[in-house]
């Protein structure tokens, strides 16, 4: 039988001595991170020996799970396009480097809308305003995380732009931008765009800490979580927890191979759009992750079967929150919601699957200390 482990008072502890051992690691740098959302990126930078002091966000939400997870940061609810110089420098102790950082909303840029006229989307000028504040603030280091298809566009172009304008040191081989998660530990295939930047001098992420041989898999993270039926809830971890599947899809899952798709179904189970010749190329949903790869790349949800291949690889449910959050690399005691709150799915998946994962931003973070240490005076 297999038990959850209490989401006891000791977490609180435990962050907060992390969190004491990592700032003594560091030089006289701190970063502010825009668009932080739940902390993936800071959790990471912290865990790197980075200084986090705050971090900015327009979701309300996101004030519990980026405060409690991360001691010694401040969440601010505000959006980029209100933010000035002055607001951000305020935040750094007086004689640190600054370090910004951030991920701005990427929808507006994913291939699942890069078809789409989205110029009147609030989401898309909010690069530009990361850019303004590069301008204004004259930080020493700069670091940008998105999707890789925002190379496609002029706004990605002028951000560069700002950065040559501005002095910055960065790589500059488009190849070298664009990084493959799984190669620094994070147990799922997700491709980001990351740009880090120094005024110092040269700079570039740190090579890939794991091989393909070596890549963590799906197995690595989940196999040990406790047992759960479609809808139920862990009794001692409520993030651990998979939503309803109708009798329909009971039945659909039941039959699903890992790694396979609704094609492995016999005709009368199968969805009427994939019956259609036009639905035939829709092969990447309804189905189970495989034991031994790396996960599909977390969305925001990731908690659907009939989302993407997002089904558990033998039990008959899809993955639940606290599994999507270990696919991005939270730590499992990780807390989203406050205790006794409730914890909704579209709100909880859209932090998780939105987030920076934990590891990739620990890669970012190891990249900025070493540059740091290289000017150490």
């Amino acid at each position: 039988m297999q038990f959850c482990v209490p989401l006891d008072e000791a977490l609180r502890f435990h962050y907060a001595n992390e969190y004491q051992m990592t700032k003594s690691l560091g030089r006289a740098a701190s970063a502010i991170d825009l668009f932080c959302g739940a902390g993936g990126l800071t959790r990471g930078l912290l865990n790197a020996g980075v200084n986090v002091v705050a971090g900015y966000d327009t979701d309300e939400m996101c004030r519990f799970p980026y405060e409690h997870n991360n001691p010694g940061t401040t969440f601010h609810e505000k959006s980029v396009t209100e933010l000035t110089a002055r607001d951000l420098a305020r935040q750094y102790p007086k004689g640190h480097a600054k370090i910004l950082v951030g991920c701005a909303p990427c929808q507006t840029f994913s291939k699942y809308t890069q078809g789409l006229k989205n110029l009147r989307d609030p989401k898309w000028t909010l690069l530009r305003d990361f850019g303004r504040l590069i301008r204004e603030l004259k930080p020493d280091i700069v670091s940008m995380e998105n999707v890789p298809e925002l190379q496609r566009h002029k706004i990605f172009r002028d951000f560069l732009a700002i950065l040559s304008d501005e002095g910055f040191h960065f790589a500059d081989d488009p190849k070298k931008w664009v990084v493959y998660c799984q190669d620094y530990g994070v147990p799922q295939h997700r491709r980001r765009l990351v740009i880090v930047a120094s005024r110092l001098g040269p700079i570039e992420l740190i090579p890939p800490t794991h091989r393909p041989d070596q890549y963590r898999r799906v197995a690595d993270v989940l196999r040990a979580l406790p047992i759960l039926s479609a809808g139920e809830v862990c009794a001692t971890d409520p993030l651990h927890r998979a939503s309803l599947l109708s009798a329909r899809n009971l039945q659909r899952i039941r039959i699903s191979k890992p790694g396979g798709t609704w094609r492995d179904w016999p005709r009368k189970l199968r969805a009427d759009c994939h019956k259609e010749e036009s639905g035939q190329h829709y092969s990447s949903v309804y189905g189970r992750m495989e034991w031994d790869k790396p996960s599909p790349t977390i969305t925001t949800q990731f908690y659907g079967f009939g989302n993407g291949r997002f089904g558990h690889p033998e039990q008959d449910r899809g993955i639940s929150l606290r599994e999507g959050a270990v696919l991005q690399s939270f730590p499992k005691r990780y807390q989203f919601v406050e205790p006794n709150a409730d914890c909704p799915f579209k709100s909880v998946g859209k932090m998780i699957g939105n987030a920076v994962p934990v590891r990739l931003g620990g890669a970012i973070g190891k990249t900025i200390t070493e540059h740091l240490a290289q000017y150490e005076t």
